[in-house]
This record gives structure tokens, sequence and C-alpha cells, in this order.
């Protein structure tokens, strides 16, 4: 896990459009306009969704994306592993070897057994992917749900509605033809 890049944040956003809209699949196009974003830049990132089964995909007039599992069972860290992918989230360079007075010769004491440096950041990292593993999609979705007045999901259901019935008398396109 390098940085964590907006990608993660805009997959995240759009995922948790998903939920509550298990009747209306929602297009990269209709999540990206929702957003306020490029649809080719959310394309790429519901592409890896999918390929890591956090999302489904279905193509034709009622076509898009839905969640693969309950949101309560899709943690954040999943989330993150399958945009930015399993990346560490420091890559140590050994720079403990690299002192001008050990002459291009690194004694065996400063380079034997894992770097005190490198050792802090396992430590951080693993302590940040247990805090994302604990978050789920679905307790951000509750507590996003206490916040937000009933009238915003009420125009966003309205707003779907209004695509779904878009898309219907377009004759649709597939999911897939959407997200470009």
């Amino acid at each position: 896990m390098a940085h964590i890049t907006t990608s993660v944040e805009y997959g995240i956003h759009g995922l948790l459009w998903l939920i509550g809209n298990e009747d209306a699949a929602l297009s990269s196009r209709d999540l990206a306009e929702l957003q306020g974003i490029s649809p080719s830049f959310l394309a790429k990132i519901f592409q890896k969704l999918e390929k890591a089964g956090i999302v489904t995909a279905s193509e034709g007039v009622r076509g898009g994306y839905r969640l693969a599992r309950p949101p309560g069972d899709i943690s954040f860290l999943q989330i993150v592993d399958a945009i930015e992918g399993d990346k560490p989230l420091f890559d140590c360079q050994e720079v403990r070897g690299r002192c001008a007075v050990f002459h291009n010769a690194p004694p065996g004491w400063a380079t034997s057994g894992v770097c005190a440096v490198h050792a802090a950041m396992l430590q951080a990292e693993k302590a940040m992917r247990d805090s994302l593993a604990t978050q789920t999609l679905g307790g951000v979705a509750q507590r996003f749900g206490a916040k937000a007045p009933q009238e915003f999901f009420t125009d966003i259901q309205s707003w779907i509605g209004d695509r779904m019935k878009d898309r219907t008398a377009r004759g649709g396109r597939p999911a897939r033809d959407e997200q470009d």
C-alpha cells in the first residue's frame, strides 16, 4: 500500500452510492457524474473493483455495477488493495549501508537484521492495514446516513430513477459502453 491516491477516495464514494440501490445498477458514467469526475477515470477504478470481486457488472438497459457482497463484508483494506495493489508503504533502500565512513564496505553489524527505520515503517504499515481492515463500507454508510438529511437521499433516489428512465427511453446501452 504505497501512497493512497484519490482513486481510492473516488472508488469508496462510488461504492457508497451502490448501497441501497440494489434494484438499479449504476454505470461508471452515472457514478462519475454523481461525483463530478471523468467517467473514464472512474471506469478504470471500477474495473479493478470488479476484478477483486467487490462489485459485479451487468450489461443491457438496466446494466451497470452492483456490490458483489453485503457492504458490511467489504473492508476499506480490500478496497485499497483492489485499487492501489498490495504494495508496501515504505520502500527501504538500505541507506544504512551507504555511510561514508564505511569506505564502500559496511560492517556486518550495520546491515544485519531489519533496519530500525524499516522496522518502524513496517509497524506503522501494519497498524494502518489493521485499522483499514476494521472499517467497512457498511459502517461508513451508516455513519453517513446518520449525518445526511432524508431529503438528500430522496434527491439521490430521484436522480437515479431519472437516469434509469432515460436509459430505458434511449433503448439502453451496455454498461461497459457507458463507462467511456
